[in-house]
């Protein structure tokens, strides 16, 4: 059979946009010959919806577009997902399901049976798990349709009681009695550095253990914090992968499952993927919003100079504006570092000092203050002035406010309230400070763009005289190494003292995450690149009281 699979980049919502896509992926591959076409996880209406599924009028134009859809396949037949209505009496409204299309109209509806409800997901909330498994007949072929973590799943799933045996069903196990000739899933899996690999193990090992050929899609694009990495492909039942497709960007590929052409794509390590990741978040945030311009504040330093040199490459140059705040503790070289690379990359920039402001605020403050030796409060007032201005240029000029915290910060809670963790969108925040390192040098392969005093120099604050980073925070080659062990693996602080680490150190680093948590509740959305970033990926009680 040859199947069409069309990875493609969906706006939440937006059904005109969504169908026409479809629709015209479904006109090239009947064009070039194609039986089948296939689409990701809830194509007509973008994932992940939310609390849009709530909404009457929603669900009815997401299945209104289905059935519109449905009229272009004549002459080839077509899997979109998209919402569908429990007609039964228990359980959720709705389903999340894949629907065949032939002939004009919508032969079957598949429902997706392993429903997540962990880290980024939440699909219990909206949808009613499928109890029957069906095949779908065409062309002589049996086709189990499937949707992403239906083939994930490898254990028997178990409803919040326990007691339903049906729900308890390992959905590939049950579909592979049924004797398929092929199966095909979609899937709307997010990109994470440290868990890609781990993805087409999952394809590889069911393809193997059921003796089966597996046609997965997967879609593209950002929807704010998820980025979508594509790499859809074609496993053999020998467990072999002939056909993979691009990442981070739409792509349209015909395989033939009796004789697929080699297509592989080149192999990158996990920084260029997480700069890939990083400009496809921007482009999509600001594309999908309708905006167009950006702003931030660039003192110099590495976390600003990264996230300005991204910005610069998914939007263009002329669309960022940089804002120079330099105080009587920022060195003449960050002044300096921050003026080269505007000039390297086009941008514009201004230079507004913040003393006399600064100044100001502490005369007015003094009476407040009088008798108490100066401290953050003091360094906040900088943070914080600065903040005012960025967001000043931000409502004069409709730029959007891009913060620069970078996660190893965030975790700790290095960073001002109101201050430089103002922004709409979050670039860097789950982009560990080592790997912002990583990123500078990976920018400047070709050429240098990032000045390399920005990358060579002590991190620094710049809030005091003299004021390193390392004045309150381990070394970050030493705090990345126990932050993530404690965020993304999840393990305790006495594990983490196992493995070689100092005990004061790591207790330290557990009390600054844990008491910073009402921090990260306040800050912007925060493009998602690993398995545990912070947000709805991570959502962790502000008042507990923390071992």
């Amino acid at each position: 059979m040859k199947i069409a699979l069309a990875q493609l980049n969906y706006h939440i919502a937006n059904f005109e946009s969504n169908s026409g896509k479809i629709r015209d992926a479904i006109a090239a591959a009947k064009e070039e010959g194609a039986d089948l076409v296939v689409f990701s996880e809830l194509a007509v209406c973008g994932y992940y919806p939310h609390d849009l599924l709530e909404r009457k009028e929603f669900i009815e134009q997401a299945i209104d577009q289905i059935h519109q859809i449905a009229h272009a396949c004549v002459g080839i037949a077509a899997v979109v997902g998209g919402p569908s209505i429990n007609e039964g009496s228990r359980g959720k409204k709705l389903f999340n399901s894949a629907y065949f299309l032939y002939d004009g109209k919508v032969q079957a509806i598949r429902n997706k049976s392993s429903l997540p409800t962990y880290d980024i997901f939440d699909e219990y909330r909206h949808f009613e798990p499928n109890r029957d498994f069906e095949l779908v007949e065409y062309k002589g072929q049996k086709l189990a349709l499937t949707i992403c973590e239906d083939l994930w799943d490898e254990q028997p799933t178990q409803n919040e009681f326990g007691k339903d045996k049906l729900y308890q069903r390992n959905p590939m196990a049950e579909l592979s009695k049924l004797k398929p000739d092929l199966v095909i899933n979609l899937s709307a899996s997010p990109f994470s550095y440290n868990q890609e690999s781990w993805r087409k193990d999952i394809l590889v090992k069911n393809a193997l253990k059921y003796q089966l050929p597996i046609v997965y899609v997967n879609q593209t694009g950002a929807h704010t914090e998820l980025i979508f990495d594509g790499g859809s492909c074609f496993v053999q039942a020998d467990g072999s992968i002939p056909v993979e497709m691009a990442y981070f960007k739409e792509d349209f590929c015909i395989v033939d499952t009796e004789k697929p052409v080699q297509q592989k794509q080149e192999e990158h390590d996990y920084i260029a993927k997480i700069h890939q990741a990083l400009i496809l978040g921007i482009r999509d945030y600001f594309r999908k919003m309708n905006f167009q311009d950006v702003v931030l504040g660039l003192s110099g330093g590495i976390d600003s100079a990264v996230v300005c040199a991204l910005a610069a490459e998914a939007l263009g140059s002329e669309n960022v504006r940089g804002v120079l705040m330099p105080s009587r503790y920022s060195s003449d070289h960050s002044v300096a570092d921050a003026i080269h690379l505007a000039d390297n990359l086009g941008v514009r920039y201004d230079i507004i000092g913040i003393q006399d402001m600064v100044d100001a605020f502490e005369k007015e403050l003094s009476a407040v203050f009088e008798g108490l030796p100066p401290g953050v409060a003091e360094e906040n007032v900088q943070a914080r002035t600065r903040g005012i201005l960025v967001m000043a240029v931000s409502n004069k000029f409709g730029n959007i406010l891009l913060n620069t915290t970078n996660k190893s910060e965030c975790a700790v809670g290095y960073g001002t309230l109101y201050g430089d963790m103002n922004g709409g969108l979050a670039v860097l925040g789950d982009v560990y400070k080592t790997d912002v390192y990583k990123l500078a040098r990976y920018i400047n392969r070709n050429q240098e763009l990032i000045p390399e005093n920005s990358i060579v120099k002590p991190p620094s604050a710049e809030l005091r005289p003299d004021q390193k980073d390392t004045d309150s925070l381990p070394d970050y080659d030493i705090l990345d190494g126990i932050l993530f062990r404690y965020i993304e693996m999840n393990q305790s602080p006495d594990e983490i003292v196992a493995q070689g680490y100092d005990r004061e150190t790591v207790l330290k680093t557990a009390r600054m995450v844990n008491q910073n948590e009402y921090k990260r509740f306040q800050t912007p959305p925060i493009l998602r690149v690993s398995s545990k970033a912070f947000g709805f990926g991570r959502r962790m009680p502000l008042v507990a009281r923390y071992s």
